[in-house]
């Protein structure tokens, strides 16, 4: 089968179409016939060697994906060959981009009816750690207030999204570009991040939830009410907590789970999320997904790669 490999570490010109043998399920797995994989900032930080996890050369990059069970190894009971699934493959994040790929069957479940496979090979990731941050992190109730940086970004829109269907008062920064998209998704004030800084204008929140980092980071503890929570997923928090007295932060990796892809099917079978697809691209062009990743034009949205071999 074909898979989308590197033997080193570094540019988009590393990553190489590999012949590589069909994988075999072992307890606990299941191998997923790819239809669309999901490319996100952590394959290239995987491909860059700047990634928290820790792998052995050559490396199948991707962890998105979306396809139909071909086999599921022994102690799997909940999936049967035939079931179209989405999910992620492995907590390495890695082995998505592949024809066949082995993913553990704690972290994958049946795709949401309302989606096609393209389209949920665009979730995961994403939706699970905007999940985490409003619910498992800030836990959230209805009728506060939050502010959600980089709400048009992959994650931020499924934020103000959830955020929206749990009834909180959603302020945003996006650009001008994105004004009408955010307004779209459900926030109820958009703050153009180039021309107005968000803190002479948004009230205190009880949440911030960050998709930027560095200097917005950190000039957001001053809008957080006493008590308040500041949720992150750019990067680690110095030792030193960062914040003023009586403020809290978190960051966190995302833990992509069966439960948390099931209570977000839900919310998209029953019309209360929807996705956004950005680029689609043919699985030989895997090389130009990830300049895109490094900041050539495309599409707003979720890049996908598209596998030629399936169906």
């Amino acid at each position: 089968m074909k898979a989308a490999r590197i033997h080193q570490f570094g540019s988009p010109d590393v990553i190489v179409i590999d012949d590589v043998p069909r994988p075999t399920p072992k307890e606990g797995e299941v191998i997923v016939h790819v239809a669309a994989a999901g490319v996100g900032p952590w394959d290239a930080l995987i491909r860059e060697r700047k990634s928290a996890v820790n792998l052995q050369l050559p490396i199948i990059l991707g962890s998105d994906l979306a396809g139909v069970v071909d086999a599921v190894g022994s102690g799997v009971t909940q999936f049967n060959p035939g079931d179209e699934v989405y999910g992620v493959t492995n907590k390495d994040f890695c082995g998505a981009y592949a024809e066949s790929a082995v993913a553990q069957a704690s972290m994958v479940a049946l795709k949401p009816k309302s989606l096609s496979l393209l389209e949920a090979a665009c979730v995961p990731v994403v939706a699970v750690t905007a999940w985490q941050m409003l619910f498992d992190y800030a836990q959230v109730k209805a009728g506060q207030f939050v502010l959600i940086h980089g709400a048009a970004g992959n994650v931020g829109a499924y934020a103000v999204q959830l955020a929206k269907h749990a009834q909180l008062r959603v302020f945003a920064t996006a650009g001008s570009a994105d004004l009408d998209y955010v307004r779209g998704l459900g926030a109820d004030e958009i703050v153009t991040y180039k021309t107005t800084k968000f803190e002479d204008v948004v009230p205190l929140v009880d949440v911030v939830i960050d998709t930027v980092g560095g200097e917005t980071r950190r000039r957001s503890f001053a809008v957080l009410k006493p008590g308040g929570i500041l949720v992150s997923v750019v990067s680690p928090f110095p030792d030193k907590p960062p914040q003023p007295a009586g403020l809290r932060s978190a960051f966190f990796l995302v833990d992509v789970t069966t439960d948390r892809l099931n209570t977000l099917a839900k919310l998209f079978d029953s019309g209360k999320l929807s996705c956004q697809v950005g680029t689609v691209l043919p699985f030989s062009e895997v090389r130009t997904a990830h300049e895109m990743l490094g900041g050539a034009p495309h599409k707003r949205g979720k890049i996908v790669l598209q596998m030629p071999t399936f169906g």
